[in-house]
């Protein structure tokens, strides 16, 4: 359903408080319209803003801008009343491309960044690179092909935001038992690091004794399956993760201590890492043309930062590839957009899923 900035409050409300996943659709200016919600309403904000200067979009709006700055000026504005209007513990997702002036590279993705860091106080958790499998041509001929796109994670607190991280696992590889051995998802089975226990020089006669004993319970947690795979870190036989440096390294400091480590892998399978491999929305045959923006880019963020019950916010929802995915996760939606013409794209296409 879209409607028009009448008593948007009133109408989020009610909208919340029905079972119907369809999102609700709201036409007007984002910060506009956003300056007419309560506070905390939202627990997750996923948006991608229009680019600056590269593509005239419908009835205007954000990225007309004739100077970079205003157009920072602007979204920043709008980003001010996300925070005001998401929960605590809620989650700012921002996909936003960058653009070039005179030559230059301009840095947009970082500068915003940086501004909602130092001006508003938010707080950065994830810079995630989303590489564009296929993206379009590029034609220029004195530069690197642009592949890559930011997609910033934010939240307003250190401890406590909402994060559900075994949500976007990925499916674990098994743990095997081959000859009465057990075998590890990588094939690890111990008998490497028994060795390298029994032949160093590294070791006491009790850090040996410690190790063995530590290395066959962490054998029979993979046999049990609470650990899907392990890698140790023996003294004199690998390097240390991270730094060697006891000053800034925990496990520098364990290696030192005892002579080994442990470095565990989950049984419910590894979380994502921060670049996405996703195709561009325009090079996977739609039936209409919607931005780049793809349905997989808002996958993680609505399962990893939004609750089952809860509300997601897109200011720059367009065609409505967010709602379109909270929809398919179950979870409601409100989108905003100046253009009338891409709020009933969206419309059509979140109303095919019924």
């Amino acid at each position: 359903m879209t409607i028009v900035q009448t008593h948007i409050d009133t109408l989020i409300t009610a909208y919340t408080a029905n079972t119907d996943t369809a999102p609700l659709f709201i036409l007007g200016d984002a910060a506009t319209v956003l300056q007419q919600i309560l506070s905390a309403t939202f627990d997750c904000c996923i948006t991608s803003p229009p680019y600056w200067g590269q593509r005239q979009y419908s009835n205007g709006g954000i990225g007309m801008e004739g100077d970079y700055h205003d157009y920072i000026n602007h979204l920043l504005a709008v980003f001010a009343e996300v925070k005001r209007v998401l929960k605590p513990q809620g989650s700012f997702w921002l996909n936003i491309g960058d653009a070039y002036y005179n030559k230059h590279l301009l840095g947009l993705p970082w500068r915003v960044a940086l501004a909602l860091t130092d001006e508003q106080g938010w707080i950065l958790r994830n810079s995630v690179i989303w590489h564009k499998v296929k993206g379009g041509p590029d034609n220029t001929d004195d530069r690197l092909r642009n592949v890559h796109e930011n997609v910033f994670h934010f939240v307003q607190m250190e401890k406590g935001y909402y994060y559900n991280v075994d949500a976007i696992r990925a499916n674990p590889r098994k743990t095997k038992i081959v000859n009465g051995a057990v075998v590890s998802a990588t094939g690890v089975t111990g008998v490497r690091y028994k060795r390298q226990i029994e032949l160093s020089t590294a070791l006491s006669e009790v850090e040996k004794k410690a190790a063995m004993e530590a290395l066959e319970t962490m054998l029979n947690k993979v046999r049990l399956g609470e650990v899907a795979d392990f890698r140790m870190i023996i003294r004199g036989q690998q390097r240390a993760t991270h730094s060697d440096s006891q000053q800034v390294s925990g496990r520098a400091r364990e290696l030192a201590d005892k002579g080994f480590y442990f470095l565990k892998y989950n049984p419910d399978g590894s979380k994502p890492g921060d670049v996405w491999d996703i195709l561009p929305e325009d090079t996977q045959s739609r039936e209409l043309h919607f931005a780049p923006y793809p349905e997989d880019l808002c996958k993680i963020p609505i399962l990893a930062t939004c609750p089952e019950s809860g509300l997601v916010l897109d200011p720059f929802c367009g065609t409505g590839t967010t709602n379109l995915v909270a929809r398919t996760l179950f979870r409601k939606s409100v989108g905003i957009d100046i253009s009338q013409d891409y709020l009933n794209l969206a419309e059509q296409r979140c109303m095919r899923l019924l």
